[in-house]
């Protein structure tokens, strides 16, 4: 929001700071990004006076300007075909500094002699003077402009750029900004109460209004203006719409903008002899009618918009735009004058599935004030008459199925200064919330107030609403630094949180990048992420979406890991390592979804290089497995892992993830069916935890265990086995033997001389003892039993 503070000064009449209101209104809460000094480099230009335009001697094209400065004459060579004597111009001294009206750059004007004549400074256009585009002509002032004055005491501006939060529409219009200034500077604004008299037939005669559509439409007021004449706009409203951001097209277009911004309604002004039937109906549209809006593009409208129609069809879509077949064009003699207000959710759906948004839509989002529209009515008509001339038709049409008159809220002094830690008297409390226009009446006791808010302020309902402006106002910075009076409570720490940080943390350590992906994702993607035609777990589908690819809850994480490795590698080369921590959605019938917690991670196959002199690492199914094996160790738990047949995964090349028989999860190769679908050109590695489920698993106590007395034995082995065997089983054998505190597999070997069908698998085992120090004698007789349980079982041979 662009903010003149000229026009501010309008309302508040006692003088301030710019840069002191910029930091108040800040500290306040709403933060001034930006501030703009217009003419602030306009050292040198002053106002002018064009005495005589001679031919130039030399050029066709060029004229001999005379220029009285009010200290001096001078002579200038100027090309400007709207030159003439008795204008008031805007005049550059030489050593001013200008934009290049060709180059775009800023330049000191320097002394020139062009075509043989010595120009003695510059007649500026608006482009030179940095205030738009425009270099076809020069800048024609008012004809009381003072001559001589400089150009920035009579044209220049400061203009704040606010950053407006989404529950303060009220700080979206100049009024708004003045009164909230007004109060942080401790005085009142002055606010003139808008009026119009009409002479004309009464409205309620030429105009009907109806309302099918109480729920979205909460008031509609309209007036009408005849025998108007468009034309442009005078200076001073277009320099306020252009200080303010806005193109200034022509007098009733402008007045409507005018007064958005100063009181922050929006406004439509219909041509009124395009009006069908001179009938307005705000009612739901017509799936898949067409509609032109004012920007030129047709668009598709759905049943559950709202729109603003005539006799024949719709002229505007509410809240949002007008129609092409209604608007104010050159011939318009006659207009209708809307002031409405529209649920803030309508407004903001609808504009979100037409990928349209305006100045109007993104007052009515906020929640506007419904008691605004009347008000910025009636001032609206007053300037068009003024401007445009014309009659007013008697009255106003005011249709207000939705409007609620403004309630009082109680509030507790003591709870004022409880909540905020103050001592605020009763007179401070009461001042402040009277500087916002807060009507304050006395409760059943000294300490009870009603606090009745103005009608611009839609924010304040509740009595933590009122002690806020309370706070901000007397400003955050007044409230005293006070020691706790209690005892800071015990901290109950949340299992979850700690297990998601500590799991966090691990992966991080493990090389892996965090990312963040929204709760939304596609059916399509899930159905491409989890390789299944037809899904096994039908998603919840979202009733607006706001576009296709959020069109439900993800009840996987795998489509934003696929789709974010897809996305890196086209940036990045080399080893790619991706996690995310988040919920899914997995409904249930007749109740909310489930949403267990879950973990998920991916890795490329590309090979990762610790170190330059050193080789490779190569990445596999066995690489992933280990860094799961880690993160579960990380947190105490031990997993097993069985054949799994996830058609996400390739086959053969994946695990199940079991605990204590409970399904924790699943890892293994991505299927390439899964890689072709997201364009991923490798191999990739993906795992999934429920940590819901992990969570009981890593509350079980803890327990200290000292360090050996005695040394450890190691023996390594290698085992003959058929290819059936799998590694879980041998492990299986060897934890029965207390002895055998560490097994670890460190090689796996297929070929010559391993017979076909088998394959040598070798181990490095630890032995040790709490009680004494092994012999190699003990250690043998347990390995000598070892080695026949698994022959028994297995049919395991060492291999010699």
């Amino acid at each position: 929001m662009k903010v003149p503070v000229s026009w501010l000064r309008e309302y508040i009449k006692e003088p301030f700071d710019s840069d002191d209101v910029a930091r108040r209104l800040t500290m306040a809460g709403t933060e001034v990004a930006g501030i703009e000094r217009i003419g602030s480099s306009w050292e040198g230009v002053s106002v002018g006076l064009v005495l005589e335009v001679k031919p130039h001697p030399n050029a066709d094209r060029l004229r001999l300007v005379t220029v009285d400065a009010g200290s001096s004459r001078n002579e200038v060579v100027c090309g400007a075909p709207n030159v003439a004597a008795g204008q008031k111009i805007a005049y550059a001294r030489i050593g001013a500094c200008l934009i290049d009206g060709h180059t775009g750059q800023t330049a000191v004007l320097k002394p020139a002699k062009i075509r043989g004549v010595v120009s003695e400074g510059m007649v500026c256009s608006e482009k030179e003077l940095g205030l738009s585009d425009d270099h076809e002509g020069i800048l024609v002032l008012p004809e009381s402009a003072p001559l001589g004055m400089p150009l920035s005491d009579y044209m220049g501006e400061t203009v704040f750029d606010l950053e407006v939060t989404p529950n303060r529409p009220d700080m979206l219009s100049i009024l708004g900004v003045a009164c909230e200034t007004a109060a942080l500077l401790g005085v009142s604004p002055v606010i003139p109460e808008p009026e119009f008299c009409g002479g004309g037939e009464a409205i309620e005669r030429l105009v009907d209004v109806s309302i099918e559509a109480p729920d979205l439409c909460l008031r509609y007021s309209a007036s009408l203006v005849r025998g108007i004449v468009i034309k442009e706009s005078p200076d001073w409203l277009k320099n306020r719409l252009v200080n303010a951001g806005m193109r200034p097209i022509n007098n009733v277009v402008d007045v409507t903008n005018y007064v958005m911004l100063e009181y922050g309604q929006p406004l439509h002004a219909f041509d009124f002899n395009n009006v069908e039937e001179h009938r307005i109906v705000v009612r739901r549209a017509e799936e898949g009618c067409p509609f032109i809006t004012l920007d030129g593009v047709e668009r598709k409208l759905s049943s559950d918009m709202l729109m603003i129609c005539d006799g024949k069809g719709p002229v505007a879509i509410a809240g949002v735009m007008g129609g092409e077949n209604s608007e104010v064009t050159p011939e318009t003699t006659e207009v209708l004058l809307e002031s409405a207000s529209f649920l803030p959710a309508s407004v903001h759906f609808t504009g979100s599935r037409l990928g349209l948004t305006s100045a109007a839509s993104q007052r009515f989002e906020r929640g506007l004030s419904p008691h605004l529209a009347l008000k910025a009515l009636k001032r609206a008509t007053s300037l068009i008459v003024e401007l445009a001339g014309g009659t007013p038709a008697k009255g106003v049409i005011d249709e207000k199925p939705g409007l609620k008159p403004l309630i009082s809220v109680p509030v507790r002094l003591s709870r004022v200064n409880h909540l905020l830690g103050a001592s605020y008297t009763r007179e401070e409390i009461v001042s402040t919330l009277e500087l916002l226009g807060c009507e304050i009446t006395p409760g059943s006791s000294q300490d009870d107030i009603f606090v009745k808010p103005p009608y611009w302020r839609s924010d304040i309902n509740l009595e933590q609403d009122v002690i806020e402006e309370v706070a901000r106002i007397r400003g955050y910075d007044t409230i005293p630094l006070n020691m706790l009076d209690k005892a800071i409570p015990n901290q109950t720490p949340n299992p979850m949180l700690g297990l998601k940080r500590q799991m966090r943390q691990t992966l991080i350590g493990l090389g892996f990048n965090e990312l963040q992906s929204w709760a939304m994702t596609s059916t399509a993607m899930l159905k491409k992420a989890l390789n299944q035609p037809e899904l096994s777990i039908s998603p919840l589908q979202l009733k607006k979406p706001m576009t296709v690819e959020q069109e439900c809850l993800r009840t996987s994480l795998r489509p934003a890991l696929v789709s974010s490795l897809a996305s890196n590698r086209r940036f990045e080369e080399g080893a790619i390592r991706l996690f995310e921590l988040g919920a899914v959605y997995l409904p249930r019938e007749g109740d909310l979804p489930d949403e267990p917690q879950m973990l998920g991670g991916i890795i490329t196959s590309s090979c990762i290089k610790q170190h330059w002199n050193m080789q490779p690492e190569k990445v596999d199914f066995f690489t992933l497995k280990g860094i799961v094996e880690a993160l579960l160790g990380s947190v105490g738990v031990k997993a097993e892992y069985l054949p799994s047949a996830d058609g996400g995964l390739k086959p053969g090349v994946q695990a199940a993830i079991l605990i204590d028989g409970n399904r924790l999860g699943v890892l293994g190769e991505l299927h390439p069916d899964v890689c072709r679908a997201v364009e991923i050109e490798e191999s990739a590695f993906l795992f999934e935890l429920n940590i819901t489920t992990l969570l009981p698993f890593t509350l079980a106590e803890k327990s200290y265990c000292p360090v050996p007395k005695y040394p450890a034995v190691l023996r390594d082995i290698a085992l003959v086995v058929e290819n059936s065997v799998t590694h879980a089983q041998i492990m299986d054998i060897l934890a029965g033997y207390p002895l055998v505190v560490d097994s670890k597999l460190f090689d796996i070997y297929a070929g010559k001389p391993v017979p076909d069908g088998y394959k040598s698998m070798a181990y490095r085992l630890t032995f040790l003892s709490e009680k004494k120090t092994l012999t190699d004698d003990a250690v043998d007789k347990v390995l000598g039993q070892i080695l026949s349980r698994l022959e028994k079982q297995l049919g395991a041979v060492l291999r010699r």
